[in-house]
């Protein structure tokens, strides 16, 4: 069979003539599109954080306007392309559905992500004890939530996870109260222990006059008896305080020579 070059280089040319210059004017307005978002996003972000908006619904909503926008310039590209958006869009609901299937915690962990956002158990800079993990939240992104330890450790937990297990805040309320439980024999008297517990407690300037602390005895044993120690404090901060108290009180104590 011969080849027909010369109808070839008709067909090609008329293709090259027809889709070449729509092929153009799509990668253009791509680009330009992309470029536009982009600069839109960025100013979106200064408005955003002049007015203090909050931290973690500020990152959904630039993402989801960021991305709803790339689409857009996607699919006036394609028509520009010529390109049969009717079929596109078949292709699109196919591919949805097997990603729907595929991908069903992922949705989760993005439905979750919303909620969280709305509802707002907790925010950026919370404590809170999340899936064993105590920490301060660092972000809530639309599929997972990062959480900074303590110790500088970044625990990584889906979205999905928190919305259905307990999420405890630790700094939701503001206040958070220190429980201290000392033992002491009988020997040693209950009143000099309290005193001295009072006077450690009035000189912490990070213990809080309200709610006013409570000293007394909790459990009585045959030979020795229990003093809980109960005083307030800020949230944040809460373990700093902590260990001075401890650290006062057992100085304290063995000063008064009630401690061995």
């Amino acid at each position: 069979m011969n080849w027909n070059w010369e109808e070839f280089y008709k067909k090609a040319s008329d293709w090259l003539i027809l889709y070449v210059p729509k092929i153009v004017v799509a990668i253009i307005i791509l680009f330009i599109g992309f470029w536009l978002v982009r600069i839109l996003s960025k100013w979106l972000r200064k408005v955003l954080e002049k007015r203090n908006f909050n931290a973690s619904l500020r990152y959904f909503l630039l993402n989801l306007i960021v991305i709803a926008l790339q689409i857009f310039v996607i699919v006036i590209s394609l028509q520009a392309a010529g390109l049969q958006l009717t079929f596109f869009t078949a292709i699109v609901a196919g591919l949805s559905v097997a990603a729907g299937l595929a991908l069903s915690g992922t949705l989760q962990n993005f439905v979750s992500g919303i909620l969280i956002l709305v509802l707002r158990p907790y925010r950026v800079g919370d404590n809170v004890i999340m899936q064993n993990q105590q920490g301060t939240v660092d972000s809530i992104q639309l599929f997972y939530t990062l959480i900074k330890t303590f110790d500088n450790k970044t625990i990584i937990v889906p979205n999905g996870q928190l919305s259905n297990n307990v999420v405890v805040n630790l700094s939701r309320e503001g206040m958070r109260r220190i429980d201290v439980e000392l033992k002491f024999p009988y020997k040693i008297d209950e009143e000099t222990v309290r005193k001295t517990a009072v006077d450690v407690i009035t000189h912490i300037d990070s213990l809080k006059k309200e709610p006013a602390h409570r000293i007394g005895v909790i459990n009585l044993e045959p030979d020795k008896y229990t003093i809980s120690i109960q005083a307030w404090t800020n949230a944040h901060g809460f373990e700093d305080t902590r260990m001075e108290l401890n650290e006062r009180l057992m100085e304290a104590l063995k000063q008064q020579q009630l401690l061995a």
